[in-house]
């Protein structure tokens, strides 16, 4: 808690405020420019791979045109079509014509890229050239002759040679010209599968290709995986394959039907995104850093000021408001300052005013308290001599006059000297009083003293006793029957320096409504509608009040029973000094 209480500064909750408020803005701007520029990457790497995927397919559909337009100028050949019009007519077609066209399908091959050979085949599936008892039959299935029909001339892609592994095969119908575009026959053509390799380009050690067919047959691939056929499925945009990642780029061309599907390690597209979060991550630093330099010097400037101004109002615990020096900040904390300032110089004024009133008043109301208690003793003591006149012999008299002139001697000396005097001289004072009183009263009355040994040199405000121990006598003794006893005690309690004095009588006692009357009229301190025993009481209750610090003196406390006494006992602490 204290570590907690020393750092809770304003300069250390606007330094917090602000650093919290940058990090926010620096984490914000980070995510932010990081989301954008990592979508970038990705979005322009994405578009670079399909750019790649439709230049490869496109290059297919370069390639698979160049076959068509070679053996579509086979087929539209004049020597051909006779040859091929001579078979559908059931004329004999003769060695050298054979030949012939076995010359022409070799200058294609020769010019044509890719194809290996070319068959040519009759309406009814025989073969024409090269020469040979062979069928179609014996070479592909026959539905796709009913592919070639419905093509209607149209180059159709059958795919891997089932007779021969290194080659592909594609058939085309022979349309006669000549008579209305019937079908005249069959082109068989093998392709070498060399001529739908992948190119460098597409083809490298971290991207995969694979070109498809529409039946989603393989055509050419650089992938050897056994679980290529899951690759061909998959519709999601990435696989995993090998516990690595990869973006999966499909592309299907209009032309030819083929697809080319592009794999691409995710890694490679985010290269770029871990520099990325390299330089966000050491600029944010950076920033932070240079922020919070500016700011704890920002915040120490606003609350330097603050401080100061602090310190100086801490000063005021020692009785006085000191000017606070002018200082070169805001406008608003000059001001503030400018306005403790003003306040300063009038609340020191004001203080020393109502101190030195104050001090006069409180002088002026004990010396009215004290002129109170003077006449008031010396009206009893009065009385007390008159009752004891025709009593007494003249040597009792005599003493009893010297009694009542040390009293009086007592009471109106030291006027000027503060009024403390020390507890032996407040007790002797009490014992010529009740000297006095034993004149009057006789064996009536009788006393005693319990002084502690160690208080006799402690001072006490003067006639502070004297008037409860009065009151015990006059209301307490003088209106019992019988004989009566008061008792002075003076004792320190233990382990503090607090002196605790004590009156007890054994009089007529008061019963609960008299106490509380005195206690409200203690409080407050009204005795101008008092008379008798409570007058005194207050009187000293007061003198406490104005002598000691009320918060640590509470007064006197007031214990009684009728027919059995009265107990009045009040706290003080200790002085020993001279006041």
């Amino acid at each position: 808690m204290f570590f907690l209480k020393r750092w809770n500064t304003l300069r250390n909750q606007i330094l917090i405020v602000y650093l919290i408020v940058m990090l926010l803005v620096l984490i914000t701007v980070g995510i932010l420019t990081y989301k954008q520029v990592s979508v970038m990457l990705r979005n322009n790497a994405e578009e670079q791979i399909k750019q790649t995927v439709i230049e490869a397919s496109g290059r297919f559909d370069s390639l698979f045109e160049q076959l068509n337009m070679s053996t579509k100028q086979v087929s539209s050949n004049t020597d051909l079509q006779d040859v091929l019009l001579s078979e559908l007519r059931g004329e004999l077609v003769s060695f050298n014509e054979r030949q012939e066209l076995i010359r022409i399908t070799n200058r294609l091959q020769a010019n044509a890229d890719g194809i290996y050979n070319l068959e040519l085949y009759n309406r009814d599936f025989e073969k024409v050239i090269p020469l040979s008892v062979e069928t179609v039959n014996d070479q592909i299935d026959r539905r796709w002759l009913r592919q070639a029909d419905i093509a209607k001339g149209s180059l159709v892609w059958i795919g891997e040679d089932p007779n021969n592994e290194t080659f592909f095969i594609t058939v085309r119908r022979v349309n006669l010209m000549d008579n209305y575009f019937e079908r005249g026959g069959y082109l068989l053509i093998r392709i070498n599968k060399n001529y739908l390799q992948l190119n460098d380009q597409s083809s490298t050690q971290e991207n995969y290709m694979v070109l498809t067919d529409e039946k989603n047959q393989i055509i050419t691939s650089n992938f050897n995986e056994e679980n290529i056929d899951e690759i061909l499925q998959v519709s999601r945009n990435t696989i995993e394959i090998d516990r690595e990642n990869y973006m999966v780029v499909k592309h299907k061309s209009n032309i030819t039907n083929w697809t080319v599907t592009m794999l691409t390690p995710v890694n490679k597209l985010t290269n770029g995104i871990t520099v990325l979060q390299t330089v966000i991550l050491v600029s944010g630093l950076v920033g932070f850093f240079i922020f919070f330099i500016c700011s704890y010097f920002l915040s120490t400037f606003i609350t330097r000021p603050i401080i100061k101004l602090t310190q100086t109002m801490r000063k005021a615990s020692e009785g006085k408001l000191t000017l606070n020096p002018q200082i070169i900040t805001s406008n608003e904390i000059n001001e503030l300052n400018i306005t403790y300032n003003q306040l300063a110089e009038e609340m020191n004024y004001l203080i020393q005013m109502v101190y030195e009133k104050e001090l006069i008043k409180s002088k002026t109301e004990l010396k009215a308290l004290q002129a109170q208690i003077n006449p008031h003793f010396l009206f009893n003591t009065l009385d007390a001599m008159y009752w004891s006149l025709e009593k007494k012999e003249e040597d009792e008299l005599a003493e009893l006059v010297i009694s009542m002139s040390e009293l009086f001697r007592y009471t109106i000396t030291h006027q000027n000297e503060g009024e403390w005097v020390f507890i032996k001289d407040e007790v002797a004072h009490v014992e010529r009083y009740m000297k006095i009183m034993q004149m009057r009263f006789g064996n009536k009355l009788s006393c005693s003293y319990n002084v502690a040994p160690n208080l006799t040199e402690v001072r006490i405000p003067k006639l502070i006793i004297q008037p409860l121990i009065e009151n015990a006598v006059l209301h307490g003794i003088g209106n019992k029957a019988t004989n009566g006893t008061v008792k002075l005690t003076i004792k320190q309690i233990a382990k503090q320096d607090i002196i605790q004095i004590i009156i007890e009588d054994d009089g007529i006692g008061m019963n609960a409504e008299t106490i509380n009357r005195i206690y409200n009229a203690m409080n407050e301190q009204k005795m101008s509608t008092l008379k008798g025993n409570s007058m005194a009481i207050v009187n000293v209750q007061r003198r406490l009040q104005l002598y000691y610090d009320p918060d640590n003196v509470k007064g006197l406390k007031i214990q009684s029973e009728l027919s059995i006494g009265t107990s009045i006992t009040f706290e003080i602490p200790m002085i020993k000094d001279d006041k």
